[in-house]
């Protein structure tokens, strides 16, 4: 896949299993989903993208373009491939994380809920680039959704078993969704 315009090019540092995930055409992919990693640095959610989650196939968890908090995109995975990052909707979607702390690393406890860090212009820059390269490089693409959207599950508080926290809040309250929607010409689900 070229780079997108600007100055954002893609670094390609493919996950080691990612020729066991499954293929599937270009045109197959209609929905970007927008995460955040929940984790410290990009060192760090490349380590926990390459553990072995799935031992039938031999595959992780991960998001196929990771975007530092400096602006540089990375893809682990090519959108040719299904990767496994939001519940139910990974045959249809690509995923793009964004580097930032959200509740690291007390994710489902209650009092700890917040996701206070900023997404910084050098990130939110990146974003806007890779989305405008995808949309046209994915002939399909028409929608987009936070992980918030999509899975909307809640489970019982580590810190506190009788309250109920959301399974997942990314891209979170920080996310700025009114500027990604106005540059983005993509209709946000749900």
């Amino acid at each position: 896949m070229p780079r997108p315009p600007g100055d954002a090019p893609i670094h390609v540092d493919h996950l080691p299993y990612v020729a066991r995930l499954d293929a599937r055409p270009i045109d197959a992919v209609d929905l970007v989903v927008i995460h955040c990693t929940e984790l410290p640095d990009l060192a760090t959610a490349r380590a926990y993208g390459e553990q072995v989650r799935y031992p039938a196939s031999g595959t992780g968890n991960s998001g196929h373009w990771y975007i530092d908090r400096d602006g540089r995109i990375v893809e682990y995975v090519p959108a040719t491939r299904i990767a496994h990052h939001v519940r139910g909707w990974n045959p249809r979607s690509v995923g793009i994380e964004l580097v930032n702390r959200g509740r690291y690393p007390r994710w489902l406890d209650a009092a700890h809920q917040a996701m206070d860090e900023p997404y910084p212009e050098a990130q939110v820059d990146a974003l806007l680039a890779l989305l405008a390269h995808l949309q046209d490089a994915l002939p399909a693409l028409r929608h987009i959704a936070g992980h918030e959207d999509l899975d909307t599950e809640r489970v019982a508080a580590a810190d506190d078993p009788a309250q109920q926290v959301p399974r997942k809040r990314d891209p979170g309250p920080r996310f700025p969704w009114p500027r990604v929607l106005a540059a983005a010409s993509l209709a946000r689900l749900p």
